[in-house]
C-alpha cells in the first residue's frame, strides 16, 4: 500500500475535491487529510467505511463472547435452540 500517496494537505482537498472523491472511490483506499503538517481527518468511500464498522461490529461480539466463556455464561446448544424457539413461536 502506498500511504505516502494517500496523505494530502487540507489544501489539496479544497482544490481537488472531485478528483480526490474519484480517487477514493476508484482505489478504496482512505486519504489522510493534513493541516498545518498535522493529521486532521481522513476521507473514505462509503463501501470501505461500511465494511470496516461491520468488521468492527463483529469483533465487538467476539469479545463479548470470549468474555462470557471466561466468566462461565455458556449454555448448551440445545438450550439455547430450546430458548429461541420458545421466544420466537411462543
Amino acid at each position: 500500500m502506498q500511504m505516502i500517496e494517500d496523505i494530502k494537505p487540507v489544501t489539496y482537498l479544497k482544490s481537488r475535491a472531485a478528483d480526490v472523491l474519484k480517487h477514493i472511490n476508484e482505489t478504496h483506499r482512505p486519504m489522510i487529510i493534513t493541516q498545518n503538517g498535522e493529521a486532521k481527518a481522513v476521507i473514505q468511500d462509503p463501501k470501505s467505511y461500511e465494511n470496516l464498522q461491520n468488521s468492527l461490529n463483529l469483533l465487538k461480539l467476539i469479545v463479548q463472547s470470549e468474555n462470557d466463556i471466561d466468566n462461565n455464561r455458556v449454555i448448551e446448544q440445545e438450550e439455547m435452540f430450546d430458548n429461541l424457539e420458545q421466544k420466537l413461536f411462543g
